[in-house]
């Protein structure tokens, strides 16, 4: 059977394993594939459902595309996306679009633009991408309506994509840095080999929740910083939680007006490193 990469995953693959944090600062959590940032209601963030969560209907950011090094012989995947949804125990969407740096088994780079209505798989645009390019990404929803646009500022060409799905999870907006996953089913998922990208930084941050625009310091919502460690806390959606490389990520502190943050690639990454 075809593997079939992804981009991004399940809420519960997700996975992330919660620290105490003071209520002004973000709470930090550990991912088997994600790094970045995540806002939500405060409930949300802490884990607990029971409260009215917020409706996020949009989500943007900018970075420059990072050169990714390659080795033959060592096949590396890095994701880089904006999304809504995905983040709560149990979501049932995330709509989401972003770029990819990857390595192929003989040492070639590749570039591409794609976006993904989790759960189905994602979908490459026709779009050219090339390391260094500016890339400005955005996520529209309306009901079930998804609005997805890729901007390479470089070259001056975009792709928008006016799409349709049921599963629509709008609880939450996120930021993130991924390890894709390779999926031979739904239910069957291993997370990929983190290509060495080196680093990238998100800038003009902003998202809509409940009618309320903000960044990622608005007091209006809670944020969570999710630094990537490969082997970490998994549940069926990745199957085996046995990672293939030891690489991880880590982001920074966002910027005080919440508009900025970077992410940047770890050789070896630990749960307590």
């Amino acid at each position: 059977m075809k593997v079939a990469v992804v981009a991004a995953a399940l809420a519960g693959a997700l996975a992330f394993a919660a620290t105490a944090a003071a209520d002004t600062q973000p709470q930090t959590e550990t991912s088997s594939n994600w790094s970045g940032y995540a806002i939500a209601d405060p409930d949300t963030i802490a884990g607990n459902t029971t409260s009215a969560p917020f409706s996020f209907s949009n989500v943007t950011a900018t970075w420059k595309q990072p050169k990714v090094k390659c080795t033959a012989g060592v096949p590396g995947y890095a994701a880089f996306w904006v999304g809504l949804g995905g983040y709560s125990d149990g979501a049932a969407g995330l709509e989401q679009t972003g770029t990819d740096s990857d390595c192929s088994i003989t040492g070639k780079p590749t570039y591409f633009a794609w976006y993904e209505l989790v759960p189905a798989p994602s979908k490459r645009l026709s779009l050219k991408i090339n390391a260094g390019d500016t890339i400005t990404a955005s996520v529209v929803v309306n009901g079930n309506s998804v609005l997805v646009q890729i901007k390479d500022r470089t070259r001056k060409a975009s792709v928008t994509k006016h799409l349709f799905t049921d599963a629509i999870d709008v609880t939450s907006a996120e930021w993130i840095a991924e390890a894709p996953a390779a999926c031979t089913s739904p239910n069957d998922c291993r997370v990929l080999p983190l290509a060495n990208f080196g680093s990238v930084t998100f800038t003009d941050i902003a998202a809509t929740g409940s009618n309320h625009p903000g960044t990622l310091a608005d007091p209006a919502w809670a944020s969570a910083q999710i630094r990537l460690v490969p082997g970490g806390q998994s549940n069926g959606f990745f199957g085996s939680a046995v990672p293939l490389s030891t690489a991880g990520a880590t982001p920074s502190t966002f910027s005080a007006d919440g508009r900025s943050f970077s992410v940047g690639w770890i050789a070896n990454a630990t749960v307590g490193g």
